[in-house]
Order: structure tokens, then C-alpha cells, then sequence
């Protein structure tokens, strides 16, 4: 039998749930819990070199790449090394799911266009508060992703011999 009080979806906002479900940080939640992000996605248009955000800024939104690709670097003196290419289907920023944090690196628009859906802070906190499933599920994934980079981190260093010190990385 059919329930005739099941919320329906339009086709757009199918195709942006399909769209956020690839996305590590939504991988977890169902359509009902997606909606709630749906009025705050903020669709952006930058261009080739354009700076998203630098190293130091306040974690005010997160992106997520709905077309292009945006470089991902450390400022190192007075240049910049990459350390990835952030692709379509995948998001950047993540920190703006902490309370109070800075950005950790310079994001920079890497394809002749990108077409960003920005999701700020202030609202992914407002949802939160509200539905604290959503943010355990969320802090799951976000732990995930960090787990992996210091994975990541760990192989860098034993394949480098230990070029650097890594007690200077790893403090608490």
C-alpha cells in the first residue's frame, strides 16, 4: 500500500541528494535528513586562480565541488605547494563542522570554472542543534576523513625517512 503522507521529492532535489550521498561527510544520512541542507546550498561560480579561501581564515562554510576543481596547498615562504586537486562530488573546508577553527590550507579555484554550492557554517550549526542524529552521523564521517589523513601522514613520513620530526606534528 502506498502512504499518501510520505514527503515526495522533485527531480532537482533527487538529483542533488544523489549528488550529496557521494560526498564523504553526507554518505550517511537518508534523503529526509539531506532536505534539511537543501534551503542553505549556495551555488557560486568562481574562476581560474580565484582564491576561495586562504590559510588562517575562519571556517565559515563548507564546499562542496559541483563542477571543476579546486587546488588544495600549504603556504610555504612566499609560494605555495599543492597538496590536492579537490574534484566534482567531493568537499572541502571540512573544519567548518568544528566549533572554532581556522582554515588549515589556501584553496584555490584550479580549472578554467567551479561551481561551488557553499553551505555555511551558521546554518550547518542551526541544523545541529536541531537534529543531533545529523551531526553525530556527520562528526562520524568527519573523524573518518581525518583518520585517513593521519594515516596518510604516518605513511609520508616512514616513506621519507624521517625527513622531518614528526613529535612536531603530533601533539596534543
Amino acid at each position: 500500500m502506498i502512504n499518501p503522507f510520505k514527503k515526495s521529492y522533485t527531480s532537482k532535489e533527487l538529483n542533488t541528494f544523489r549528488f550529496l550521498s557521494k560526498i564523504k561527510l553526507f554518505e550517511r544520512l537518508n534523503y529526509k535528513e539531506m532536505s534539511y541542507f537543501l534551503p542553505y546550498l549556495y551555488l557560486r561560480e568562481y574562476k581560474m586562480d580565484e582564491v576561495v579561501f586562504f590559510r588562517n581564515d575562519p571556517g565559515n562554510a563548507l564546499y562542496l565541488v559541483k563542477s571543476g576543481k579546486v587546488s588544495i596547498n600549504i603556504d610555504i615562504d612566499d609560494g605555495f605547494e599543492l597538496l590536492s586537486i579537490v574534484k566534482s562530488g567531493e568537499a572541502f573546508g571540512e573544519n567548518a563542522l568544528l566549533e572554532e577553527s581556522n582554515r588549515l590550507y589556501t584553496a584555490i579555484v584550479h580549472s578554467e570554472r567551479v561551481e561551488l554550492y557553499v553551505l555555511p557554517k551558521v546554518n550547518i550549526n542551526e541544523i545541529f542543534e536541531g537534529h543531533a542524529g545529523i551531526k553525530t552521523k556527520m562528526q562520524e564521517s568527519l573523524t573518518e576523513i581525518y583518520n585517513s589523513l593521519m594515516v596518510n601522514l604516518f605513511k609520508g613520513y616512514k616513506s621519507s625517512m624521517g625527513l622531518f620530526n614528526l613529535s612536531q606534528v603530533y601533539v596534543r
